[in-house]
């Protein structure tokens, strides 16, 4: 674990309310894998304020890029960071999505900004086949770049298939053969849960990346857990021993 004040490269909105930022980190990005999340200290001399985590998007080099919505004060101030601008950083934090386990084709799935931690998992999957499911309330909350082979979902029926991104992954499923999958999601905890059934139906090792609050990150809070389908302890937290959980090892209701 490494903090860091680091440089802006550059901050764009990429949909509505949705922005990408991307700045250059010298240690942080030579160690983070996919699944991480960094922790950032969204406050600039202003009434301090916890740090937000995120999900780790992709890296190109020493550059490091997050996906955000605008939901409140924190969010705020990084969508009006420019070039130039610091940001003070701390990660890579948090298990990374299991990558070596035996598998051919990977299902990536994700509702709404639950798109973050898959451009970097494809960066890494370079020798499977990926087929990602993405899924969002409209057309013009989606958000697809740097995946392969997009399938999209809308709730209201703005593009692709009408209802949600679990319902498109079950049709294409009935449909189509895929070779050893294993599905990766991330995403809110109802379709985590509805993600979790469907894995369970067709025996399929599934892989969810689940959200929490995490005040602090790093496990001292104790604000984040989630319960446990066996181990010695009934809860896990999702900021240390996740937050990539297997999906029949939590309890997600």
């Amino acid at each position: 674990m490494i903090q860091e004040i680091d440089i802006v490269r550059e901050r764009y909105e990429v949909a509505a309310g949705i922005h990408v930022l991307r700045f250059a980190s010298s240690h942080i990005s030579r160690y983070a894998r996919p699944g991480q999340f960094i922790n950032v200290r969204t406050n600039a001399g202003l009434v301090p304020l916890l740090r937000r985590p995120f999900s780790i998007c992709r890296i190109e080099g020493e550059d490091i890029e997050i996906v955000f919505n605008v939901v409140g004060i924190g969010t705020s101030i990084l969508a009006s960071k420019r070039s130039g601008d610091t940001v003070d950083v701390l990660g890579p934090l948090g298990a990374s999505f299991r990558m070596k386990s035996s598998f051919d084709t990977a299902l990536m799935v994700a509702g709404g900004l639950g798109v973050a931690p898959f451009p970097f998992l494809t960066q890494h999957l370079s020798d499977k086949k990926v087929e990602s499911f993405i899924g969002a309330a409209s057309a013009e909350k989606l958000w697809t770049a740097h995946l392969q082979n997009v399938h999209i979902a809308t709730d209201d029926g703005s593009k692709g298939f009408h209802g949600t991104v679990v319902a498109m992954l079950a049709e294409y499923l009935k449909s189509n053969r895929v070779r050893n999958p294993k599905i990766f999601g991330c995403g809110p905890t109802k379709m985590m849960q509805a993600l979790s059934d469907l894995a369970k139906m067709y025996e399929m090792d599934c892989e969810l990346s689940l959200e929490g609050t995490m005040a602090c990150g790093i496990g001292i809070c104790q604000g984040c857990p989630v319960g446990r389908v066996n181990g010695k302890k009934k809860y896990a937290l999702v900021c240390t021993e996740g937050p990539t959980f297997n999906s029949q090892d939590v309890v997600l209701a």
